[in-house]
């Protein structure tokens, strides 16, 4: 039954620190992307077609890259996200404080998530090895 959940089905694919941390900084720029697209739109930095459609880009990039995140790629496509939402900055000037914000709460998410990452595998080693040491303590002492 190894490999299943309390009810019986499979149990989830279990995900890094890097990957959660990750889908939890996207999921909450997805909402200030929005809200930034509204803002360039109300403020007539762009046509209405195109600061509507760019944000639904971005906002649909974000979502595309979540799933991603067990793979390389969706790391490469969250730092292209950060890099367009501080570039959105050129439009609407505020979007530059609000895009810096972002990028570092990305970057410090991929660091910390990484050195998280690092210490569980190093903890997950450690207790696959102590069954042995307890194994050989056992015999050498009968």
């Amino acid at each position: 039954m190894s490999g299943q959940g309390p009810l019986g089905g499979h149990r989830p694919r279990e995900r890094s620190a890097q990957e959660s941390l990750g889908s939890i900084v996207l999921g909450f720029e997805v909402v200030v992307v929005f809200l930034g697209a509204l803002v360039v739109f109300g403020l007539h930095a762009l046509p209405p077609l195109q600061a509507l459609g760019g944000g639904a880009l971005l906002v649909v990039l974000m979502v595309i890259a979540v799933p991603l995140l067990r793979f390389r790629i969706g790391y490469w496509l969250g730092w292209l996200v950060q890099l367009v939402v501080v570039a959105s900055g050129l439009l609407v000037g505020v979007l530059f404080i609000v895009g810096a914000i972002f990028a570092a709460i990305w970057g410090y998410a991929m660091i910390a998530g990484a050195r998280l990452d690092r210490r569980n595998a190093e903890i997950r080693a450690a207790a696959e090895e102590l069954p042995h040491i307890v194994e050989s303590t056992h015999k050498e002492n009968e």
